[in-house]
C-alpha cells in the first residue's frame, strides 16, 4: 500500500473525492445508526485506505482531511467524527508508512504504539466521550488495553484483506479505465 497507480491529474482528484464524500457519507450514517456505531465509523475509514492505493500517502491525507474536517462539521455525532479523525481516517496513512519498517516486530512496535497512544488520549483525555458504552466488568484500565490491542490486532489483519481486496479487484478496473 502506498504507490500511487492512478493517473495524476484531474482523474486522480475527482476518485479522492468520490472516495472522500463516501468516506463523509458512511460517517455520517454511523451518527444516525442506532447500533454498530464503531464498526460503522470502522468502515468509513477504508476509503482512505483506497485513495492511498490508487492515488498515493498524499491523496489518503487528503482523503482523511476532507472527510474528517466535513464530519465534524455536517455529523451530528462530533464523537464519532472525532473517532474517525483520532484513529479510522488515519489509520491507512499511518499504516501505510509503518508497513514500509524494515522489520515485522518494528512494524508491529509502531502500529500498537500508536493504537495505544489513541487508546490512552480517549482513556484519560475522552473518556466520557468515547467510552460510554463499556459494560462495567472493562472498568478498569488494563482489561480495556487488553481488550482493544487484540480487537486493534484483529482489526489490523481483517484492514489489510480488505486492502488486499481492493487492489485485485477495485484498484484493477481503476487502472484498466484511466
Amino acid at each position: 500500500m502506498g504507490r500511487a497507480r492512478f493517473g495524476k491529474g484531474a482523474g486522480q482528484i475527482a476518485l479522492v473525492g468520490v472516495l472522500a464524500a463516501l468516506s463523509l457519507i458512511v460517517l455520517y450514517l454511523s451518527a444516525v445508526s442506532p447500533a454498530a456505531q464503531l464498526g460503522i465509523v470502522a468502515i468509513a475509514g477504508v476509503f482512505p485506505a483506497g485513495a492511498v492505493v490508487s492515488a498515493g500517502l498524499g491523496a489518503g491525507f487528503f482523503c482523511y482531511g476532507a472527510a474528517g474536517l466535513l464530519g465534524l462539521l455536517l455529523v451530528p455525532d462530533k464523537a464519532n467524527a472525532l473517532l474517525y479523525l483520532l484513529f479510522f481516517g488515519l489509520w491507512p496513512m499511518l499504516k501505510s508508512l509503518l508497513e514500509r519498517l524494515p522489520s515485522r516486530p518494528a512494524e508491529w512496535a509502531g502500529k500498537l504504539a500508536a493504537f495505544n497512544a489513541v487508546l490512552t488520549l480517549c482513556w484519560f483525555g475522552l473518556k466520557a466521550l468515547f467510552l460510554p458504552f463499556l459494560p462495567s466488568a472493562l472498568t478498569a484500565a488494563w482489561m480495556v488495553y487488553a481488550a482493544g490491542n487484540v480487537a486493534f490486532v484483529i482489526y489490523d489483519i481483517g484492514f489489510s484483506k480488505l486492502i488486499a481486496f481492493y487492489v485485485a479487484r477495485v484498484d484493477k478496473v481503476l487502472r484498466k479505465a484511466s
